[in-house]
C-alpha cells in the first residue's frame, strides 16, 4: 500500500516534469526558433530570473526532487521482490531520472545557460545559432526522459500486487 502512495507521487512529479518540458518544447520552442539571438537572449535572461527564485525554483526542484527521492523509496519499500515487475520498472525509471534530469542538467544544460547569458546583445558570437541549437536539443532529451519515467512509474504502479 505505501510502494503505491509512493509511486503514485513520483508519477505525479514525472507528470508535472513531463508537461513542463512538453510546453518547453512543443510550444516556447517553435517561438524562441522565430526569434534572432538578441531577443532570445533576453527571452532567455527573463525566463531563467523566473525559473531559478520563487515559485520558479520552488516548482523546479519539487518535480526534480520528487521523481528522484519518490522511486528511491518505493524501491526501499519494493526490496523483498526484487524481480517484481514494479521493482524493475521503478528502478529503470530512476536510472533514467539521474542520467536524463540530473545528469543532463548539470553537465549540459546548466553549463549552456551560461554561455547563452554571456552573450553580448549588441554582438552576438558566430556560434549563437549553433548555441540555440543545443538548447533545444538538452530539451527534447529531457522531454524523452520525463515521459520515460512518468510512463514506468505508472506502469510500475499498475503493476502492483492488489
Amino acid at each position: 500500500m505505501a510502494a503505491g502512495w509512493v509511486l503514485a507521487a513520483a508519477s505525479f512529479f514525472a507528470g508535472l516534469a513531463a508537461g513542463f518540458l512538453g510546453g518547453l518544447c512543443l510550444i516556447l520552442r517553435p517561438v524562441q526558433g522565430e526569434m534572432g539571438g538578441r531577443e532570445f537572449r533576453g527571452f532567455m535572461e527573463t525566463f531563467l530570473r523566473y525559473a531559478d527564485n520563487g515559485w520558479g525554483k520552488a516548482y523546479n526542484y519539487a518535480w526534480s526532487m520528487g521523481m528522484g527521492i519518490g522511486p528511491i523509496v518505493a524501491l526501499v519499500l519494493l526490496r523483498d521482490d526484487p524481480g517484481s515487475a514494479s521493482f524493475v520498472l521503478t528502478a529503470i525509471g530512476l536510472g533514467i531520472v539521474i542520467v536524463g534530469v540530473y545528469v543532463v542538467s548539470n553537465v549540459w544544460k546548466t553549463p549552456q545557460y551560461k554561455v547563452i547569458l554571456a552573450w553580448d546583445p549588441d554582438a552576438l558570437p558566430a556560434s549563437w545559432e549553433a548555441d540555440r541549437q543545443r538548447y533545444f536539443n538538452i530539451n527534447w532529451i529531457q522531454l524523452a526522459t520525463t515521459w520515460s519515467a512518468f510512463i514506468l512509474f505508472l506502469i510500475a504502479l499498475l503493476e502492483l500486487p492488489r
